[in-house]
């Protein structure tokens, strides 16, 4: 089947933080490159699940004017919470006593549907040709086995895989570099590090899932600036997992429960145990009177510092969830996905300008603060398969994890 091909410098699939954030960094250090950012979405933030904890590390370095720039980031964290919870009863404990990263004093509530469609609206300012609808189906391969681009899905397909008479070809998208800035569990990335075996010699990746509601609730209710986190009931003391509450504006809040998928109860369901969470009394007398208006459900990477493939080969790279940047204990991913796409965007620039190997992506990474933050968190994760109870010995006396 003849395809119509475009050829770009750089191709990047995926219009999350971490795509995003090489597509403007790309664009600051040579603004003649030509880039095409790829959303399989009908638009950028759609497939993004709204309500996130913010640490603007990373956008301070991407763009250090965001706020004159007017960035959806206005709810400054003022309080936290964190509950133990029983059956009925919960115990409030002492934020200073939780390990620093879980601290949020100078971080914002945001919604991250919203800080993408806005990091999108500076990409195209800055020349970066989106393609939202668009969803990358295939990975293409030079003769000599590097990463040529991608092709999209084609339209127009029956449900037993015939073509209608609205058919049409996906269309072939070649770069001389191609970013894959999926998210957890891309189908693409998944391929590439079979094919190429990034893997090879690194822990197994972990996942959890991640449910999220955004509700609207009575004003009595509501403190703006407050995050809140809870660990215990329902769960039992062999399964990870806690919940989120962030009191967002405009009387909302971004309502979310996590839970490991290495539990051990084969007939736990993650979302039932979401639901029997929101009848505590702690939680339920927060949004008892109030609409949920939107809700939803991710994967989650956790493998954090041992399961981190190598995010490099010929003609691609990987960035972001993708390759497995989530900090698991700070219970955040968006300044580590950025950060790894701005490195990305320094590594393609240097190896188009100096024709120097995407290898050096390794070293950049090594070098910068992500991989130190990676780093100290390296066995928080391998120690909560002791159970329960060793996490909660960890929150109750900060052992020197991180």
């Amino acid at each position: 089947m003849s395809r119509e091909s475009m050829e770009y410098d750089v191709v990047i699939i995926g219009g999350g933080p971490s795509g995003l954030s090489t597509a403007i960094k790309l664009k600051q250090l040579d603004s003649n490159l030509n880039i095409c950012l790829l959303e399989k979405a009908s638009e950028i933030g759609a497939h993004i699940l709204s309500g996130n904890v913010f640490e603007t590390r990373a956008l301070d370095e991407l763009l250090p004017n965001w706020r004159e720039l007017n960035a959806p980031i206005k709810t400054k964290v003022t309080k936290e919470k964190f509950l133990f919870l029983g059956k009925t009863k919960s115990l409030s404990w002492p934020t200073w006593l939780l390990p620093t990263v879980q601290q949020n004093h100078k971080n914002y509530i945001i919604s991250l549907a919203n800080l993408c469609r806005w990091l999108a609206e500076q990409a195209e300012n800055l020349g970066v040709e989106i393609f939202p609808g668009f969803p990358a189906s295939e990975i293409l391969y030079n003769e000599d086995g590097s990463v040529k681009g991608v092709a999209t899905q084609d339209m127009g397909i029956d449900k037993d895989g015939n073509k209608k008479d609205s058919f049409e070809p996906g269309i072939e998208l070649l770069g001389k570099v191609t970013v894959f800035a999926e998210g957890c569990r891309g189908h693409l990335g998944k391929q590439l590090i079979e094919k190429f075996e990034l893997n090879k010699g690194k822990d197994p990746q972990q996942y959890g899932i991640g449910f999220k509601e955004i509700w609207e609730i009575e004003d009595k209710n509501h403190e703006e600036g407050l995050v809140m986190h809870t660990a215990g009931w329902p769960l039992d003391n062999n399964t990870y997992g806690g919940s989120f509450m962030y009191h967002a504006e405009n009387k909302q809040v971004f309502l979310g429960y996590v839970i490991g998928l290495d539990y051990k109860n084969p007939h736990l369901s993650p979302y039932d145990e979401f639901q029997r969470f929101k009848t505590h009394p702690a939680i339920k007398k927060i949004i008892e009177g109030g609409k949920r208006i939107s809700y939803g459900a991710r994967a989650l990477i956790e493998g954090g510092f041992q399961s981190l493939p190598k995010m490099f080969m010929p003609g691609a790279l990987l960035v972001g969830c993708d390759a497995g940047t989530l900090n698991m204990p700070k219970i955040k991913g968006s300044h580590t996905a950025m950060k790894s796409g701005i490195i990305a965007a320094e590594t393609i620039n240097e190896h188009l300008k100096e024709t120097k190997d995407l290898s050096i992506y390794e070293n950049k990474f090594k070098n910068s603060w992500l991989y130190k933050e990676l780093y100290e968190a390296r066995n928080v994760k391998p120690s909560f398969s002791w159970g329960a109870n060793f996490r909660n010995y960890f929150y109750r006396n900060r052992p020197n994890f991180i």
